[in-house]
């Protein structure tokens, strides 16, 4: 069966829209008629189509919590001894959107003699690369529903650590949303009110509190340049660094500042390890899964020497002595992985090597998240501590100003 999209009139004359899954068109229009409706249209159904037109601008692809609740369900079906085909039949009722569109349209692929891995490969923004060869060497293996469950759980360790990092950043961003309403309030409504008193006393005021007014000026008479200006600026950026040679010189940049190198550099050798590892374990050939791995670095710099290494490992099979070649993995990851390549569990110590500067990655960015807070509250304070500097300054050397 198929999923269709059709608009139609209801039994109170009302137009209604929605879908039907019917193994034909003629069928679907079969099944609206018996529930008293009149098909005006019946069109088969697409992403787009089971959309308001307004939201198809805000096309998105499945989020990571329906790909782990996909995937942990399709392997609790197989694990129970479900046929893949009826499994997803299955599932086709528990989901509704975008998802069930894809599961209708992967379950007619299947029946129609495509494998799973090909199905899945139709939809890139859903399932990417890593997640398809997985599937493709679970399917080769007839191990599938172990690889779904290895899938699992690689899937719920990035939730969770999307999960900590906002839940980490949610403190540090309300406390700048709240800090920049506080200045942005003092700048249009106080200072203006402060500077016609000042004026009216006729002095010069110190250089303090005329940097302030004027600062206050362009933000009430200019903020519509200021939003424009700050568009701009960072339209620019964005469409500077999706270019290749933007992007290129952006990765070179962040290379370059310490801490961030810091993490270019670990969280590339915990993508690296543990998607080589979780491939390698599923069965994947080395020459494919390197080839993956390689392109799920984020850092062009990066990924290209990653690349270079990965030509020779091919031809000679050496992984530890060209990853060490790179300069980008510590000696004890190399150390981990030699040993992982001369006794044999190459996939395994792969995956400590991951676990290890994952847990490592996790703990600095948590010491320096609870170090934002009190940051942002010391720039805080040095920024109103101006503003009431600037302001407070000619009262005391004018003394009471009338209106004030």
């Amino acid at each position: 069966m198929a999923l269709f999209y059709y608009q139609a009139f209801a039994k109170d004359g009302k137009k209604v829209t929605g879908t039907v899954d019917a193994p034909s068109v003629q069928q679907a229009k079969e099944q609206l008629s018996k529930q008293g409706m009149y098909p005006i249209s019946v069109v088969p159904a697409t992403q787009e189509t089971t959309l308001a037109w307004y939201q198809r601008f805000f096309i998105r692809s499945l989020s990571l919590e329906q790909k782990i609740l996909f995937t942990k369900q399709l392997t609790i079906l197989l694990k129970a001894g479900v046929p893949l085909l009826q499994a997803l039949e299955l599932l086709v009722e528990q989901f509704e959107g975008t998802l069930k569109t894809m599961l209708i349209a992967i379950k007619d692929e299947i029946k129609e003699g495509s494998s799973l891995a090909n199905a899945l490969k139709k939809y890139p923004k859903a399932f990417d690369n890593i997640y398809v060869q997985l599937v493709r060497a679970g399917e080769a293996s007839g191990k599938l529903e172990v690889i779904l469950e290895r899938l699992t759980g690689y899937l719920e360790r990035q939730l969770e650590i999307k999960k900590r990092f906002r839940s980490a950043m949610l403190g540090p961003l309300l406390q700048l949303g709240v800090a920049g309403i506080v200045v942005i309030g003092m700048m249009i409504f106080v200072v203006p009110m402060m500077a016609e008193n000042f004026a009216k006393q006729g002095k010069e005021l110190p250089t303090i509190t005329q940097i302030l007014i004027g600062i206050s000026y362009v933000f009430t008479h200019y903020f519509w340049l200021i939003g424009i200006l700050l568009a701009l600026g960072i339209a620019g950026f964005l469409y500077w660094k999706s270019t290749p040679s933007g992007g290129r010189m952006w990765d070179t940049i962040k290379l370059r500042i310490p801490l961030v190198k810091y993490f270019a550099k670990t969280n590339a050798i915990v993508q690296f390890s543990y998607t080589l590892g979780l491939l390698l374990e599923g069965g994947v050939n080395l020459a494919e899964s390197l080839d993956i791995v390689v392109s799920t670095v984020d850092n062009r710099i990066l990924a290209d020497t990653l690349q270079e290494a990965r030509d020779k490992i091919i031809k000679q099979g050496k992984i530890a002595q060209y990853l060490k070649q790179t300069e980008l993995f510590p000696p004890i990851a190399i150390y981990l992985i030699n040993t992982g390549e001369q006794s044999g569990q190459l996939d395994a110590m792969l995956l400590t090597v991951a676990r290890n500067y994952e847990v490592e990655l996790t703990e600095l960015t948590d010491s320096l998240v609870a170090k934002i807070g009190p940051l942002m509250l010391i720039s805080m304070a040095v920024v109103v501590g101006f503003i009431v500097l600037a302001l407070v300054m000619p009262i005391m050397e004018f003394g009471d100003i009338e209106g004030i």
